[in-house]
């Protein structure tokens, strides 16, 4: 029943918040780099981390307040970045500032996992430099309706399943979380023109960060970094992505459309429900299978990761030599 509240309680708040942002004019325009033709609400993302402090205040009346003690540096972080990301979709910030606050939000969220010691200090900043960079990944691929909350469902949801036998954090909060994805989906998980809202920066950084926790809490308890192949669809496109705009001499700052989900909406005119599902599904494909289908044993965590790495990036080494030309021709287009 408290869930159930809990749902009610975030969608009407996601309804205040269309509201406000109607009033303040907080919409997202389309330009050439965009995946979408007409005005629409940005921010709507907002309700993510909405959840968390829904899960906050569930887990002080509950009786459950000294649990959440240890995740108050977390939720610090989380609202850093919040409150930086919502003023970037409002007004633009300099890159320098977002990169400061995402960094101090991490570590602030290192501290709630244990792991800010000084004697592996070489870890800490390793590890921040991937999270940050898997932070801006999440964000940069949120391009199209429903493939941000999709995404995020098929990451929580084998997190729950997981939970259930390691229990790395408190299940209220991926349930939390996967409630605030769902009234998003409302919104969101729609064809192409029919979004009501867009998640803007303050949703895709803040459910990134939100992901990014509990998958680092898994890890820290086990040791295991192979269970970042929760992220390995995103990560794949994402980072091949980056490393063909390098290839092609690209400013990586600049807007662009060449990601294999893009080339799929606009190139190839494929839905984008059918291309947020198909994201969807691949990655809670491979999660359920790392975690049914593998013993538990490093070893064949490893192997399981390196072949699935290998067949996601084979697949969109193929895919982009088939189709790239049509990006290309589009490029062309507008050019002439």
């Amino acid at each position: 029943m408290i869930y159930i509240i809990i749902f009610a309680l975030l969608l009407l708040a996601e309804l205040i918040y269309f509201k406000v942002a109607d009033k303040f004019n907080i919409i997202d325009k389309p330009n050439e780099r965009s995946s979408h033709s007409t005005i629409v609400l940005r921010g709507g993302g907002i309700i993510f981390s909405l959840s968390m402090v829904a899960w906050t205040v569930m887990m002080a009346l509950t009786g459950d307040s000294s649990a959440i003690i240890g995740y108050i540096p977390f939720l610090c972080g989380l609202l850093m970045v919040v409150g930086v990301s919502f003023w970037d979709d409002v007004k633009s910030l300099p890159d320098s500032v977002r990169l400061i606050v995402q960094f101090t939000a991490m570590a602030l969220m290192f501290w709630s996992m244990g792991i800010m010691h000084w004697n592996m200090w070489w870890i800490v900043i390793l590890a921040l430099i991937v999270c940050v960079g898997a932070t801006n990944v999440i964000n940069f691929m949120d391009g199209i309706n429903g493939i941000t909350a999709g995404y995020a469902l098929a990451v929580l949801l084998p997190l729950v399943l997981l939970n259930k036998g390691l229990y790395f954090i408190e299940e209220s909060y991926l349930i939390i979380a996967c409630l605030g994805v769902l009234v998003f989906c409302i919104f969101n998980f729609r064809p192409k023109g029919k979004a009501k809202c867009f998640a803007g920066d303050v949703g895709s950084i803040s459910i990134a960060f939100i992901m990014l926790f509990a998958i680092g809490k898994l890890i820290v308890l086990t040791q295991d970094v192979t269970y970042l192949i929760f992220l390995s669809v995103y990560g794949i496109d994402g980072c091949l992505t980056i490393v063909h705009r390098i290839l092609l001499h690209e400013n990586l700052g600049e807007a662009h459309r060449k990601h294999a989900y893009q080339l799929m909406a606009n190139e190839l005119k494929i839905g984008h429900v059918t291309v947020s599902s198909l994201y969807m599904v691949i990655q809670f494909v491979i999660s359920v299978g790392f975690i049914y289908l593998c013993p538990n044993s490093v070893i064949a965590h490893w192997i399981y990761l390196i072949c699935a790495i290998l067949a996601l990036s084979l697949i969109y080494v193929l895919f982009k030599k088939k189709y790239y030309h049509l990006h290309e021709e589009y490029l062309a287009s507008l050019n002439s």
